[in-house]
């Protein structure tokens, strides 16, 4: 594989007073060449530290990528310290200087002796045109590795990027190289417990499949990917071992979420859906009606947080909230019933609990929610219990309502993991 490593500078990203999105879109830039960026490291503006880095992530690197520093002020250093760690003197070059002054003179501004700065270089280098800005990059072999050096600006590193310095790294890549990646979206385990399930089930995983985690509550994406053309062909077999592993746990393969998943299985289905929410305050229909479409399997909608509004649109028995309290078998049940009637949907799901962080009692504390969901003559219920800050605890029970709702339409009978690890214990 290419290595390929990024060294970000200034003291205004160590300080947090710039956030670095630069790195982000290099990394990103790269990763769809079939490359991962291997190492980035992050330094002030201290030649003393540039120098040491630049020396040592360019003896462990085919490409090293330096972001910043080469403006026209003395605390731009990438030059000073890329020369101190080639051991190369500095010297005015030719081709920088008349991309400066044609900058300038595109601008009817001086060429002033700061800005004339940034044409002194290390003696050698090659020029890398930068079309917007006045400081031009620049690049030099140093420990058989190939350095870039690009300006801090955004629009002026990433059209640099785009025009002059991928084509480069094209060109050391193997001719086989042909990154191809699946990505599985899992709901209801964690990273340890999706490690764990495969590590138990595949015993021979190969080294040519690189197997990754991405949490992104509320879903976990499990990556698979080969680098070799030659292997295509096994990342389809290991992809197809693992669907097999976590096999209802899938939401869906490649981009999308629960919400996407669910409106679609709906039209394929031919129904229609409604909500009755308490706790998650509408954030299950929001969801829903987020997805383009959704409007030909969605009825209603109901957020019924006071008891008083449970009873006036739902149906809910006064009798029932009073003995058994909101948050109780009963009363989900009761929701959802209404919400079915009401609407005319042919699915639905109902959600009643103590979000938190206050409301709870010895017998039903915060993080205590009961979920139905179902059809009409067919309605299913759970108590689960999920504490924590009231966001996650909110987009957690939305989203589990999402798939449990999911697995009902699919006929699926696996009790989720989710349901084994926090179902209430009386």
């Amino acid at each position: 594989m290419l290595n390929v490593q990024l060294l970000l500078t200034g003291n205004e990203l160590m300080s947090g007073d710039i956030v670095d999105s630069n790195s982000v879109f290099m990394a990103q830039s790269l990763k769809e060449m079939g490359i991962e960026v291997s190492k980035k490291v992050t330094v002030g503006d201290d030649l003393t530290l540039l120098v040491d880095q630049i020396a040592k992530l360019s003896s462990d690197a085919h490409v090293l990528i330096i972001n910043g520093g080469l403006g026209p002020t003395v605390d731009d250093l990438t030059a000073q310290a890329l020369a101190a760690a080639s051991g190369l003197e500095l010297a005015e070059h030719p081709e920088a200087l008349a991309q400066l002054q044609a900058w300038c003179d595109k601008r009817h501004y001086p060429l002033t002796e700061p800005n004339r700065k940034q044409a002194i270089l290390p003696i050698g280098c090659d020029i890398i045109a930068n079309p917007i800005g006045s400081a031009p990059g620049f690049s030099l072999v140093l420990n058989k590795c190939l350095v870039f050096c690009t300006p801090g600006v955004p629009r002026e590193m990433k059209q640099m990027v785009i025009e002059s310095i991928l084509p480069q790294i094209k060109t050391l890549m193997p001719d086989d190289m042909s990154n191809k990646t699946h990505k599985l979206k899992v709901f209801g385990i964690g990273e340890s417990g999706l490690q764990k399930i495969i590590n138990e089930k595949i015993s021979d995983w190969p080294k040519h499949i690189d197997l990754g985690f991405r949490a992104s509550q509320p879903l976990l994406e499990v990556k698979l990917t080969a680098h070799y053309a030659t292997h295509h062909q096994d990342l389809e077999h290991w992809t197809d071992r693992v669907k097999s592993i976590l096999s209802q746990h899938i939401v869906c393969e490649g981009e999308g979420d629960l919400s996407t998943t669910l409106v679609d299985i709906l039209k394929s289905e031919g129904k229609t859906l409604t909500t009755a929410e308490s706790c998650t305050g509408g954030l299950i229909a929001s969801s829903i009606t987020s997805v383009p479409g959704s409007s030909a399997v969605f009825e209603a909608g109901f957020v019924t947080y006071s008891n008083r509004i449970k009873q006036q649109l739902l149906a809910v028995n006064e009798n029932i909230l009073a003995t058994d309290g909101a948050v109780s078998e009963a009363v989900v049940w009761q929701m959802l019933s209404g919400a079915l009637q009401v609407s005319g949907a042919d699915v639905g799901v109902s959600v009643s609990g103590i979000a938190g962080p206050d409301g709870g009692s010895e017998e039903k504390p915060v993080g205590t929610v009961w979920l139905a969901w179902g059809s009409k003559d067919n309605i299913h219920t759970v108590e689960l219990y999920f504490p924590g800050p009231r966001r996650f605890f909110q987009t957690y029970i939305a989203n589990a309502a999402l798939d449990l709702m999911r697995r009902f339409l699919l006929g699926y009978q696996e009790t989720p993991r989710y349901i084994i690890e926090r179902q209430r214990k009386r």
